[in-house]
């Protein structure tokens, strides 16, 4: 893989569901399919084992089949992420390390949660977590699951470190992103759909989204016409994505619920449960009417 430092990554990244067969277990077939689907249908990298990839209820091992599985799959041209983060540091450290062994491109590496630790506490997090392999970070700012933030200047202190190059924003601060973004290399992800045009128009790299298992295509094709241009047809297209993103993040169900359920991939592992089945035609309607306006 060859990264562009602007864009380590590429620019538009998929939180890739992880499949389950009807009984639970990891399908890696079905993983294997999607993978290369969402390559095909213009998905730079992939994000394995995230949010939306379920990993608080995923095993170290089942991580690992997923990686070598998806590798196998898109091949060696496509990055791959892996998360790994937890609340514990010398686990986090731990999955990094198998995680690196087994072909991963990039660490996505969330905030230490629950315990709330200062941000000092947060900057040496991620420190030991860089040192402990040889492939780069992406630090996941979400502090609305995690409950601690990664502050600004936490972030410009983290920039230093040469393994430390990519941030997937989901703090919802514009203010603080275009500061980091101005005075740094950091290359920030929106982790936000809603967010994905506004964030790369003040110079983000692209985004990591969860919606972009359903509909790829339509995501990327809004930065497509950005690079391009053409900022009305990049509005235009992101406009009409936003009832979808809507529908999927902001319904009260998790996206990792709502994508399984238009995709029909499988169940989700307790304690998430299924879409009932008037959500599933809430979200298919909403669904077939984006794929009609933009076909």
């Amino acid at each position: 893989m060859t990264a562009n430092p602007a864009r380590p990554f590429g620019r538009a990244l998929c939180a890739m569901i992880t499949p389950f067969t009807p009984a639970g277990d990891l399908d890696l077939e079905a993983a294997r399919r999607h993978a290369s689907r969402l390559v095909a249908d213009g998905c730079d990298g992939l994000v394995l084992s995230g949010t939306t990839g379920e990993s608080p209820t995923t095993t170290d091992e089942e991580k690992t089949a997923l990686l070598r599985a998806v590798r196998e799959a898109v091949g060696d041209g496509v990055p791959l992420l892996a998360g790994v983060g937890s609340a514990d540091t010398r686990y986090t450290v731990r999955l990094a390390r198998e995680a690196e062994t087994a072909g991963a491109d990039g660490l996505l590496v969330v905030t230490p949660y629950y315990s709330r630790p200062p941000q000092a506490a947060v900057e040496a997090h991620f420190v030991r977590v860089a040192e402990a392999t040889g492939i780069p970070l992406m630090l996941y700012d979400i502090p609305g699951r995690t409950g601690t933030r990664i502050e600004p200047g936490t972030l410009l202190r983290l920039a230093e470190h040469p393994r430390i190059v990519a941030v997937k924003d989901c703090s919802y601060d514009l203010l603080g992103a275009t500061k980091v973004m101005a005075r740094t290399p950091l290359a920030y992800y929106s982790g936000c759909e809603e967010l994905n045009l506004p964030l790369y128009a003040v110079g983000g790299a692209g985004y990591v989204s969860t919606v972009a298992n359903v509909v790829p295509r339509r995501m990327r094709a809004v930065l497509d016409a950005f690079d391009a241009g053409d900022t009305a047809e990049a509005a235009r297209l992101n406009g009409l994505a936003v009832r979808l993103v809507e529908a999927m993040m902001c319904s009260g169900l998790p996206g990792t619920v709502t994508a399984k359920a238009l995709l029909d991939a499988g169940p989700v592992r307790e304690p998430l449960q299924p879409a009932g089945r008037e959500a599933t035609d809430g979200l298919r309607r909403v669904y077939e009417e984006l794929l009609a306006v933009t076909d």
